[in-house]
């Protein structure tokens, strides 16, 4: 499966690249540009953190790891808290027990959970506009509670057993547990939380980019046993790499499935924006989140639901899983597949038949 992955993102490469040398009349050469100007942000979130993650490790392991001993939980799982590229990959290999669970715990709970809390919720929130903020919180409530299928397929994907993976995402389930309590009883203290939470994890990304360019640049070593600068920045390289072919391939992908989901929009009753969101959220969760205020209330709801596992399915997820764990790839697709396709009927039965009448903007 591996290959044919990557014999995809080749042939990618090659529609973008070919079309840029004609001027991208086509439009898949500006996919392959973004595929560059995507290494600006993804150094800036990830690079810094992936230099903290050992010094990270041996500081927290000292109070995380008794802690979830008690439990039984490998302390891996603690990693998949953040997001698969803002470090909880390094955080929970570097955390971990059982090399295998540090895999699955850094890229299947840090793809779903991780990403969830750490970006798309403290982002969303920031970037909807307040009418549609409930609809939002609804989706991310929505999509926490079929979470569990995310989880269960990708550990499967490990070779995990089903009593093993329940049992290890104790923590998650719990702490999901309370998310949905918290955005269903106080949204507004949950907001501030989150943003508050999103910002000390930019802070302290920032900071480990700071001490890691100074190391580089005079050998000054604030904290020993940091990764040095340069091999993080061979991590988002690679992820770079990816994208020049992956972002060709979903803009191609987008086009073939655009008139059925037009279709299938109609008959679940969102208009073709909503569609569309599903479309570019599996790329970037941003630019789907941006486009809420022109759906229809359903398609706020289903979109944001959808974003909890899809969320940069075939861009950054995909290159950093490419990059850093190959042999992943199989239980990152199937993880976030499966739980994108539960949250759809989910949030639509639970936004029920009526059809959302606000901001029913067509494309």
């Amino acid at each position: 499966m591996n290959r044919i992955i990557l014999g995809i993102m080749a042939a990618g490469v090659v529609l973008g690249g070919v079309d840029r040398m004609f001027g991208s009349p086509k439009g898949y050469g500006k996919k392959f540009e973004e595929g560059f100007f995507f290494l600006g942000p993804t150094a800036l979130s990830m690079a810094g953190m992936i230099c903290l993650a050992p010094v990270l490790a041996q500081t927290l392991g000292k109070g995380i790891i008794p802690v979830f001993g008690l439990l039984g939980v490998d302390p891996a799982v603690f990693g998949g808290m953040l997001a698969i590229d803002m470090g909880g990959y390094q955080l929970a290999c570097s955390l971990a027990r059982d090399p295998l669970m540090g895999q699955y715990a850094g890229i299947v709970i840090s793809a779903v959970f991780g990403c969830t809390v750490v970006f798309t919720v403290p982002v969303g929130m920031e970037l909807v506009t307040a009418e549609d903020k409930p609809f939002f919180a609804e989706g991310i409530m929505i999509g926490l509670m079929v979470m569990p299928v995310s989880l269960l397929t990708g550990g499967l994907a490990c070779g995990l057993p089903v009593l093993r993976i329940l049992h290890q995402n104790l923590p998650i389930l719990l702490f999901s547990l309370l998310l949905l309590i918290g955005l269903k009883k106080a949204p507004a203290i949950m907001i501030k939380g989150f943003t508050l939470f999103a910002s000390g994890i930019q802070i302290l990304i920032t900071a480990g980019l700071v001490l890691a360019a100074v190391a580089s640049l005079t050998g000054f070593t604030l904290l020993p046993g940091m990764t040095p600068l340069e091999d993080a920045l061979s991590v988002v390289a690679s992820i770079g790499i990816v994208m020049l072919g992956s972002l060709p391939m979903a803009e191609l992908l987008t086009r073939i499935l655009h008139r059925p989901l037009l279709w299938l929009g109609k008959k679940c009753g969102m208009n073709s924006m909503s569609i569309a969101g599903f479309l570019i959220g599996i790329v970037s969760a941003i630019p789907a989140i941006t486009m809420l205020k022109h759906m229809d209330r359903r398609g706020k709801v289903v979109n944001a639901a959808f974003l909890v596992s899809a969320a940069s399915m075939l861009a950054a997820h995909l290159g950093f899983t490419v990059s850093e764990a190959p042999d992943m790839l199989p239980a990152l697709f199937l993880a976030k597949l499966s739980g994108a396709f539960v949250s759809i009927p989910a949030a639509l039965f639970f936004t029920g038949k009526k059809k959302g009448t606000a901001n029913k903007t067509e494309v």
